[in-house]
């Protein structure tokens, strides 16, 4: 198929809710996509942190595989191993132990609408409040949508849920804010669709002994930065604190469509039977394969990889002395490059005619969210192309 017969079949057949595809990607391996003239790229964005072992990753194809051809979904009426197996390991890799409890849903924004309904059952006296954060994302349904601290994202679709207040991302607001009439404190420990951007040294930590004062829920959306991308399982674990709740998703399935929100403590005697549920998720196909992904994330320890690899490509980075570049954000592999001039659009795009995939997270962000067994070579590779993009603007 032609290019032009590509992108006129997807303008006449998919809702116009994204821009015009950038390419026609046909298949991937390890740090490496092609599309559908053969053009290789060096995929650093890994579906927006969703590939956490690259493409075609054989443990991953065999885990699939295997499960697709014993038994692949059969509705929550019913347990299997791997579901099981998902939950216990869910519950140990986040420190909620013994007391934690995992429900399984199908993306990120359904883990934080069910982690919204969750804040909702918090509400023994007065607390009708629910804080998030200015220029956080939480997804893009009603409740998510209501978290997400981007009023341009909700104007079309108000009234949204009500009961959410948005503060500044500072420990005086937050002070200020936090008290007995508020059932949660919900947020993103790096702001990554805001352009990876870092909250103040000490937040997450008051924000635990604040909301620990209060009876309030502390609940983590660790949508993007879990699953090992900051260099460490959880982002909150840098801060050595623990949430009552936790929102994960992206990374945990390596590119199926799985997410979770897992509670600890007295935050998992709330919710009650049959007041929340799905049909497809936690299914056998989609949790043997997250049990794959953080067996090998685990064995591999990749963890450590990330913090490792973070560092040499932050120095990467900052090593171009280019006048654009202003800062490197973030954390581990999840990395925001600030601009000095609004031009991350133009960057992107350079960057891909390079055969580097990066992202634009606006104006002056880019983006940058490689696999999690991103090596020598690959760093490599992204220095030459980056630098090339870099020199073209």
């Amino acid at each position: 198929m032609t290019d032009v017969s590509w992108q006129n079949r997807f303008a006449d057949s998919m809702m116009r809710t994204f821009s015009p595809p950038l390419a026609m990607l046909v298949r991937g391996e390890g740090c490496y996509v092609w599309d559908d003239k053969g053009t290789q790229y060096l995929d650093f964005l890994a579906g927006i942190a969703v590939n956490s072992l690259g493409h075609a990753h054989p443990e991953v194809v065999s885990a699939v595989t295997k499960q697709i051809g014993t038994i692949s979904h059969v509705s929550n009426y019913f347990a299997t191993p791997p579901q099981i197996e998902l939950a216990e390991r869910l519950k140990r890799i986040t420190g909620a132990g013994d007391d934690g409890r995992v429900y399984f849903c199908n993306s990120g924004a359904e883990a934080n609408e069910a982690a919204f309904k969750l804040a909702r059952l918090n509400n023994k006296g007065h607390r009708g409040r629910i804080i998030a954060l200015h220029d956080s994302f939480h997804g893009r349904t009603m409740g998510a949508l209501a978290l997400s601290g981007k009023p341009h994202m909700r104007e079309s679709f108000e009234p949204v849920p009500g009961g959410v207040e948005h503060i500044d991302s500072t420990i005086k607001d937050l002070e200020a804010t936090i008290d007995n009439t508020v059932a949660a404190l919900f947020l993103e420990p790096v702001k990554g669709e805001a352009g990876v951007i870092d909250l103040p040294v000490g937040f997450l930590k008051r924000a635990r002994e604040l909301c620990t004062e209060h009876g309030v829920l502390l609940i983590i959306d660790e949508i993007q930065t879990g699953i090992a991308r900051t260099g460490a399982w959880f982002a909150y674990n840098h801060d050595e604190i623990l949430p009552d709740a936790v929102t994960i998703a992206k990374g945990m399935g390596g590119g199926v469509p799985i997410g979770a929100l897992v509670t600890f403590g007295w935050a998992s005697e709330l919710f009650r039977r049959g007041q929340h549920g799905s049909t497809f998720a936690g299914n056998p196909l989609v949790t043997a394969t997250a049990n794959a992904v953080l067996g090998v994330i685990e064995r591999d320890d990749l963890a450590a990889n990330a913090a490792r690899r973070g560092q040499q490509l932050r120095e990467i980075i900052l090593g171009f002395h280019s006048p654009l570049i202003e800062e490197v954000r973030g954390r581990g592999l999840l990395l925001g490059v600030g601009l000095t001039e609004p031009v991350a659009l133009k960057l992107s795009a350079a960057a891909l005619a390079n055969g580097l995939i990066v992202n634009a997270a606006n104006e002056t962000s880019i983006r940058i969210a490689p696999p999690l067994i991103v090596g020598d070579a690959e760093l490599a590779d992204f220095e030459e192309r980056f630098g090339r993009a870099l020199a073209s603007l």
